[in-house]
């Protein structure tokens, strides 16, 4: 199977374990960027992109090219707010028809609400998630353990769904 990782990553984190993953078992990376970012520090960058998150808004995206048909296994990054998906996943789940076999997914957070997170994720996606990963500021946190438990998630993923 040929994989992708779809993320959006505002501070780095996501991105970092998008990298991860990507070396990992040979991924696709795509990652989502609005046509107007997000603040990113701040107390407008906790307000405004809450708001984003809790009314389940959809930015525009800047172009990306993406075939759904080049891929079996899907995997989403995302760092959570306010309990939700942030909303560059949620536009791209709405501006794409999926037909993946596998979806996946891992959440990077600085305290909690992945699970909500995902939760919300396979509501917009309309299917399960065969794995799924929550990391603590992997990027700004580096820890071997860290390290140990993206690999983790790797190797299940692939002994599961053989992504080539």
């Amino acid at each position: 199977m040929k994989a992708l990782i779809v993320y959006y990553s505002m501070s780095g984190n996501t991105e970092a374990v998008a990298k991860a993953i990507g070396r990992e078992i040979h991924a696709d990376l795509l990652s989502l960027e609005p046509e107007k970012d997000y603040p990113s520090s701040g107390f407008k960058k906790y307000f405004w992109g809450g708001k984003s998150a809790v009314m389940a808004e959809k930015p525009k995206l800047k172009p990306y090219q993406f075939d759904a048909n080049k891929y079996d296994t899907i995997i989403f990054g995302f760092p959570v707010w306010a309990g939700n998906i942030a909303p560059p996943i949620r536009t791209f789940l709405a501006d794409n028809s999926l037909n993946a076999s596998v979806y996946a997914a891992y959440a990077c957070q600085s305290g909690s609400g992945a699970e909500k997170a995902f939760r919300k994720l396979k509501e917009c996606l309309g299917h399960d998630l065969s794995r799924t990963m929550i990391l603590i500021d992997p990027k700004d946190k580096p820890d071997p353990a860290k390290d140990l438990q993206i690999r983790t998630f790797c190797k299940e993923l692939t002994a599961q769904e053989r992504i080539t």
